[in-house]
């Protein structure tokens, strides 16, 4: 499988000047199976959120290049509902752009103006199954193991940390892919928007946690990696951790 992260920009309500920006990553991302884009990147993080609909005309520049390129492109967009907008994940690329994950882990002030997703994602790319995740969701080590236990062989991560939660966001993602035994691709969002500073941090790292390609810190660019998918399978035999868990057990209270 052929994998592309995106570590770029987003201006809060610029939708056009968003999906330019998009459209230059799907052209970096040299033919990949799959790119994964940053959270919000297409409405800005800003809250409270700009908002758009799924179909809106302004996306089409984006559906055509991901079509052209044969790449499955992941890009993050607030998205209206009937009440609150959901933080949602796009799939462009098919016959038409689909909103595929709503993020279910919201942080901070992001719960006053969204409303949670209630379902994990697997989505069945043509060289395997793909877990989808939001930022904040991959704090939460049983995202990643329900994206596993459903087959996934790569959790796909669109996120957007403040500077300055660089160990942070680096350990959440690793972690992940070594507790499951899967490969991890992280498309990150880079520096000012809608008032606040974003870290970056694309990479993409093997089922051992180790990372194989990065955008460098603090430069906007693609990275992209020829994933063996066998290595899931064979990490997995080495570290049976996904197989060989138990249920969690009592907890006694005890006295010394």
């Amino acid at each position: 499988m052929r994998v592309a992260v995106a570590q770029v920009g987003s201006v809060a309500g610029d939708v056009e000047a968003n999906v330019r920006t998009a459209v230059r990553a799907v052209e970096d991302a040299e033919g990949a199976e799959l790119l994964v884009l940053p959270e919000l990147v297409l409405t800005g993080y800003a809250l409270p959120p700009p908002v758009i609909a799924a179909d809106d005309e302004r996306l089409a520049p984006l559906q055509a290049a991901a079509v052209a390129a044969g790449t499955v492109v992941l890009a993050g967009a607030a998205i209206a509902g009937e009440g609150r907008p959901t933080l949602s994940t796009l799939a462009f690329g098919g016959s038409d752009v689909r909103r595929v994950y709503d993020k279910q882990h919201l942080s901070g002030d992001e719960q006053h103006h969204f409303v949670a997703g209630e379902a994990g994602t697997l989505l069945d790319l043509t060289s395997g199954p793909v877990g989808l995740a939001t930022c904040y969701d991959t704090s939460f080590p049983e995202h990643g193991r329900a994206a596993a236990d459903a087959g996934a062989v790569l959790y796909a991560a669109s996120i957007a940390f403040y500077a300055g939660s660089e160990h942070r966001r680096d350990l959440y993602t690793r972690a992940r892919a070594l507790d499951n035994g899967f490969f991890v691709a992280v498309g990150a969002l880079l520096g000012e928007c809608g008032g606040a500073r974003f870290c970056g941090g694309a990479a993409i790292h093997d089922p051992e946690g180790r990372t194989v390609a990065a955008v460098p810190e603090g430069e906007a660019g693609v990275a992209v990696a020829e994933l063996d998918l066998d290595l899931v399978v064979t990490t997995r035999g080495l570290h049976p951790m996904l197989a060989e868990r138990r249920p969690l057990p009592e907890v006694r209270r005890s006295r010394v």
